[in-house]
């Protein structure tokens, strides 16, 4: 039996992992999502949030070692709670995620990236606290293969995202290092490029690399596939 826990991106929250969860939570398997601080239900103002408080909200929200799956910008708030409690990771699972590296913060790691394309729906708010993605492009850089009533659903649901843990460097050293970790690449991704993804995980073995032929959200585009691919990784 596996156990997951889902991370989301930015501003997005536990809702995004709707189709998935059903998958998982299938032949013994157990699967859950949380809400990271300032995301989703959670109520936390979002001048308070930190790289390290999403980190602490994933550790709590284990109890037994989990396979521990991060979406998007969620590769370094996954990674940062294998720092503070590598006991409780058993694999960490980068879905076209950002890959940390030594002295750069997730908005350098972006801004290091052979093209942008997300920039353009970038919106970010006048006290500079947040930054939220333009209504009327998010179909174009997150969902243009997800099925009808997804740009709808989700952008009833879409969140502001706190700046300040984007732009935090994050400490690495063995305690996340020695954690198993999966890459799991989206092809036809149009807001981190499928170069770029290529790029990070380079010197990665090649076992620990896939492909899934989707947009940058495969929980909605390919749900069954997804699951079904974690649930390979668990057993690899």
């Amino acid at each position: 039996m596996a156990r997951f826990l889902l991370i989301h991106g930015s501003g997005h929250g536990a809702w995004c992992w709707r189709g998935v969860l059903p998958f998982l939570n299938t032949g013994g398997h157990q699967a859950r999502a949380i809400d990271l601080p300032s995301h989703g239900d959670d109520k936390t103002p979002a001048d308070q949030v930190t790289l390290d408080g999403y980190a602490r909200a994933i550790v709590d929200a284990i109890d037994e070692p989990v396979i521990l799956v991060g979406h998007s910008m969620a590769g370094y708030p996954i990674t940062a709670a294998a720092e503070l409690a590598p006991e409780k990771v058993a694999k960490l699972v980068y879905l076209c995620a950002y890959v940390p590296v030594p002295g750069l913060s997730l908005a350098d790691r972006r801004r290091a990236g052979p093209r942008q394309p997300l920039l353009a729906a970038i919106r970010v708010a006048p006290d500079r606290v947040t930054w939220s993605a333009d209504p009327d492009q998010i179909e174009a850089v997150f969902y243009h293969d997800c099925p009808p009533g997804t740009v709808a659903y989700a952008r009833a649901r879409l969140t502001p995202q706190p700046i300040l843990p984007q732009e935090t460097v994050l400490d690495l050293t063995a305690r996340s290092a020695t954690i198993p970790r999966h890459y799991i690449r989206c092809t036809d991704d149009r807001t981190i490029p499928p170069e770029y993804q290529e790029a990070m995980t380079a010197d990665w073995p090649a076992s620990t690399v896939t492909t899934l032929p989707t947009s940058h959200s495969p929980f909605f585009a390919a749900p069954a596939m997804l699951a079904e691919r974690l649930i390979e990784i668990a057993a690899s």
